[in-house]
C-alpha cells in the first residue's frame, strides 16, 4: 500500500514539472524507434524483424522455403505458419524490451514498480 502510495506522489510531482516529463516521454520514444528484434522460426528459414513501434520493418524466407512452395497446398501451409510463428516470437521479444525500458525510465523517475505496467504490453 505504501508502495503504491509512494508512486503516486512520485507521479503528482512528475505532473508538476511538464518539462522533464515532456523530456523523458520524447526520450523513451526514441529508444522505441531505435529498438529492433528479429524473431525465428523454422530453425530461421524465416526470420521477422519488428520495431519497438511494434511494427514488422523485414520479413526474410529462405530461398529454399520458397523452393517448397511450389511443391502445393502443404508447403504454403507450413510457410504460413512458420510466419506467424517468428512473427509471435519477435513480438514478444520486443514487448519485454520494451517492459524492461520502461521500468528503467520509471526508475529513474523515482517510480519503482509502476502497476500494471506488465500487462500493458501483453
Amino acid at each position: 500500500m505504501f508502495d503504491n502510495l509512494k508512486a503516486m506522489g512520485a507521479v503528482a510531482g512528475l505532473l508538476k514539472n511538464k518539462e522533464k516529463l515532456r523530456a523523458v516521454t520524447e526520450r523513451f520514444q526514441e529508444k522505441l524507434e531505435r529498438m529492433s528484434v528479429t524473431g525465428v522460426a523454422g530453425g530461421s528459414a524465416v526470420r521477422v524483424t519488428v520495431s519497438g513501434k511494434m511494427k514488422v520493418t523485414e520479413v526474410f524466407l529462405d530461398p529454399a522455403l520458397i523452393a517448397g512452395l511450389q511443391a502445393g497446398e502443404g508447403g504454403r501451409e507450413m510457410a504460413q505458419a512458420l510466419i506467424a510463428e517468428a512473427t509471435n516470437d519477435a513480438i514478444t521479444r520486443v514487448q519485454s524490451m520494451v517492459r524492461d525500458e520502461a521500468e528503467r525510465e520509471a526508475q529513474e523517475l523515482g517510480l519503482p514498480g509502476l502497476p500494471g505496467l506488465d500487462g500493458l504490453l501483453n
